[in-house]
């Protein structure tokens, strides 16, 4: 990962330190974090940014392609930070486990859908939700039902695959 100050930089936001740890915080956050969870985590420390910074540096960071958003239901993003690069994300609708997966495996793919079309592809982004190895039922193997984890909440389907340009 790169330093939380050149990532602030590359926002064009000034290093202080309610910003550094909120990207600090996003950084330590195994899943994509919304601002109200991540204000929650930060609230009471020394030094803590208030709701409305962490709103505006989350916001920034996201606008200048430091952190992906993704749908956390009801209207809410939650923010994740990524390794640099174009890629992919699958998606567990249980339990909300982001998986970054290179784009060398879409573009064809993504092409061809395209090119059959009339199109040509000038970019691409593919989110696959399914469910992960820890919340597939083993006995039963892939599984056809509707979790009710955080991405049903968000209004996606299972299995599907959100494609924007």
């Amino acid at each position: 990962m790169r330093p939380e100050g050149s990532l602030l930089g590359q926002a064009g936001l000034r290093s202080t330190p309610q910003r550094l740890a909120i990207i600090r915080a996003v950084a330590a956050q195994p899943r994509p974090v919304t601002a109200q969870e991540l204000y929650a985590r930060l609230r009471g420390k020394r030094g803590s940014p208030g709701l409305a910074t962490v709103y505006r540096t989350l916001n920034s960071l996201s606008e200048a392609g430091v952190l992906r958003t993704f749908a956390a239901g009801e209207g809410e993003l939650a923010y994740r930070l990524c390794e640099p690069g174009h890629h992919h994300h699958l998606i567990c609708e249980s339990c909300g486990k982001v998986v970054e997966i290179p784009s060398c495996e879409v573009e064809e793919w993504a092409d061809g859908v395209a090119s059959r079309r009339g199109f040509v592809a000038i970019r691409h982004q593919a989110d696959i939700f399914g469910l992960c190895a820890s919340c597939r039922p083993e006995a039963t193997g892939p599984t056809r039902h509707r979790p009710a984890g955080p991405a049903r909440r968000a209004g996606t389907k299972r299995g599907a695959v959100r494609l924007t340009s």
